[in-house]
């Protein structure tokens, strides 16, 4: 890249390229953030309403409310893990797109 000239990155936004890598990054964040939040959500109403259910034991003296908690913890864990799979996708699809648009 030359540094006395500064890039154009208006025209850079304009490709179709880089519309469709904002599109597939859009078309995976969103759910991921919808998913996340139904989820955290979930458990809240669950062990608010459904509180003598979640109480029984299921494993010993752990009940339900306790490895829906912890699921979220691993739940959370897998997409972190998915998700930096794919952000490496698009960190090589963006250096892709500058390398096409000459930096």
């Amino acid at each position: 890249m030359n540094p006395t000239r500064e890039p154009n990155w208006s025209a850079i936004a304009a490709m179709p390229e880089f519309q469709e890598l904002l599109r597939a990054k859009r078309r995976f964040v969103v759910p991921c953030c919808v998913f996340f939040s139904f989820y955290y959500l979930a458990f809240l109403i669950l062990v608010g309403w459904y509180a003598p259910v979640l109480s029984k034991p299921v494993l010993g003296k752990i009940n339900g409310a306790y490895l829906f908690a912890l699921s979220q913890f691993f739940m959370t864990w897998i997409m972190a893990y998915v998700y930096m799979y794919k952000a490496n996708q698009f960190d090589k699809a963006a250096a892709e797109l500058l390398k096409k648009a000459g930096l």
